[in-house]
């Protein structure tokens, strides 16, 4: 793997200023850029160690604490391992930072991290590609509708609530989607039950997005998450893959 060289930076916002981690190759010019959305435990070492991987195969990979409102990473302070009986209590904390970030401040936010990569010297010019985890799925699938002509390409795994039948729901972005869509879903996923993968499908292909999703069999919700006990090694490789394919495929 290419060195890669990572830093902390800040992304002022509307609304405040994110923290964020950017990384890229250490030598040569300006790379592809990739916004990476975190998962609910927010960003991270674990984190920080997958957009490293992504960087050091080619590409300027930014990772915004998306709950920069309600203070900087970590907002909750986080174990180095986060097992089932450490969730409770972190959802309980992160709840404030869920209902702070709403999808009109989320996509706000999607304009200024976009904003901040046309900018940054390491990134190349022209659209950015977006991969989400867990909750960055939706807003992956949201910035890629709500930001048509800046996005080549979005992916989303082990993704929760991605096509409900609430009436702000993800998928309805489908019809203004211009990029390349790829997902990977855990198997037998409570966040992502059948029926709205199903939903997610039909969006889609109605909206004629080209796209792929695809089901991870016996992979748990949070599979590519190595602090947790959902990681699985297979599926997570899988899941780079897949995202390296989609990546070499659009830019």
């Amino acid at each position: 793997m290419t060195a890669v060289q990572g830093t902390a930076v800040d992304v002022r916002t509307e609304d405040g200023t994110a923290d964020a981690y950017v990384t890229h190759p250490a030598a040569g010019g300006p790379c592809p850029a990739v916004l990476l959305y975190m998962d609910a435990f927010g960003l991270r070492p674990r984190l920080r160690e997958m957009a490293d991987r992504l960087a050091g195969a080619g590409y300027t990979v930014l990772v915004p604490n998306v709950f920069y409102r309600n203070g900087r990473a970590p907002v909750a302070e986080l174990p180095e391992f986060i097992d089932p009986a450490a969730r409770p209590d972190l959802f309980r904390l992160l709840g404030p930072a869920f209902e702070a970030l709403t999808p009109e401040r989320a996509m706000r936010d999607a304009d200024a991290y976009l904003r901040w990569l046309e900018r940054y010297p390491a990134a190349a010019d022209g659209p950015v590609a977006l991969t989400g985890y867990c909750m960055g799925a939706g807003l992956a699938l949201r910035t890629a509708g709500t930001y048509p002509d800046r996005v080549a390409a979005a992916a989303g795994f082990h993704g929760a609530d991605l096509a409900t039948e609430a009436p702000d729901s993800p998928h309805l972005v489908a019809g203004r989607i211009t990029a390349e869509l790829y997902f990977g879903h855990a198997d037998q996923d409570p966040g992502l039950p059948a029926e709205q993968q199903e939903r997610l499908t039909a969006a889609l292909a109605g909206a004629g997005v080209r796209h792929r999703c695809e089901v991870y069999e016996g992979a748990r919700h949070g599979y590519t998450q190595a602090d947790t006990p959902a990681y699985d090694p297979k599926a997570a490789e899988r899941h780079w893959a897949a995202l390296l394919d989609l990546l070499g495929r659009t830019f």
